[in-house]
């Protein structure tokens, strides 16, 4: 009874909102969902990009009984992501109330096969630190955390959300077939690959094969393309090549009288003086040099994921154009 008014329907509330979450930052990214109760391990869900289709599934089945075993629900998983082409990123995070794990077999042997594979494993515990949870996510280079009251849990699961950066080892470039399709008109009928129901106006063709498809992203049913769309794409970009952290500016810049621009923020224009015209704090970027507050660096960091002052210099740039 630590969490009101419970465990399951704590971390069922958490787990859906982090799942929304989850797909807002990784639009392209698939989830699936995975219960270990009774000493066996199921999967809830298959790994999709339907933040819905999860949700529906995981609140139509909520229980627990029985023991837990951690290496049947790892050797799952690792089943479940050794289709996961190379340039993806293998994860999985593990939401663990038991105080022990009943295995049928050795879990380090299970631990070794998850760290051959590429596999990162995380930890929130929802009661005390266990030693082999510890160990798991040391060796797969995850990490582990005791949640201390419902807050502190929403925060832990919450930093799982951004994508982790990408390891250049295992960073292998490779060319990605994918295919933008065309929304249905208003009162277009056709069969859905995904429900196989008839559908009035509301779904995406696919083109290669022409099959209705409900959501994007997705992969369509009939020929396997992944489907996406155009914004998933831009809001996908930015985690792949984040903007470099600011630089913190010295007080003798700011009182420079031969450039006044510098004692006001580029982003909102607001003065960086603080009372008595005495310099307060403020970053710099480090490829335009533009100062900011630091209200609009974390504004810039977190959610605009663009430079002001490198986007504005970009767009100020001539393009000359010869002819010869």
């Amino acid at each position: 009874m630590d969490f009101r008014p419970s465990r399951m329907a704590v971390v069922a509330k958490r787990v859906e909102a982090f799942v929304r979450e989850f797909f807002d930052q990784n639009p392209l990214s698939q989830i699936g969902l995975v219960t270990v109760k009774d000493g066996v391990a199921n999967c809830l869900t298959d790994l999709g990009g339907s933040p819905e289709a999860h949700i529906k599934v995981l609140m139509g089945k909520l229980g627990c009984s029985g023991d837990s075993s951690l290496q049947n629900a790892l050797d799952l998983v690792q089943g479940l992501l050794s289709q996961i082409p190379s340039y993806g990123h293998r994860e999985v995070l593990i939401l663990y109330s038991a105080l022990s794990t009943c295995d049928p077999g050795d879990i380090m042997e299970t631990i070794q096969k998850c760290k051959e594979s590429k596999i990162r494993c995380s930890v929130i515990g929802l009661s005390a630190e266990m030693f082999i949870c510890k160990h798991l996510c040391q060796d797969t280079g995850g990490s582990y955390s005791v949640a201390l009251d419902e807050s502190h849990f929403k925060e832990l699961i919450m930093e799982h959300a951004p994508p982790p950066p990408a390891i250049a080892e295992f960073a292998i470039a490779n060319l990605i077939k994918m295919g933008f399709p065309q929304r249905a008109g208003e009162g277009s009928i056709s069969i859905c690959s995904c429900h196989k129901e008839v559908k009035v106006g509301v779904g995406y063709t696919c083109p290669r094969c022409k099959a209705r498809v409900c959501e994007l992203p997705t992969d369509c049913h009939i020929c396997g393309l992944q489907l996406v769309s155009s914004p998933h794409l831009a809001r996908s970009y930015h985690h792949l090549f984040p903007i470099a952290p600011f630089d913190e500016v010295t007080p003798l810049c700011l009182n420079d009288p031969r450039n006044r621009s510098r004692s006001t923020c580029f982003g909102c224009q607001q003065s960086l003086l603080s009372s008595g015209n005495k310099p307060g704090l403020c970053v710099a970027c480090p490829k335009c040099k533009k100062h900011f507050c630091l209200e609009c660096d974390i504004y810039i960091h977190e959610s605009l994921h663009n430079c002001p002052g490198c986007e504005s210099l970009r767009h100020s740039n001539p393009i000359v154009a010869n002819e010869g």
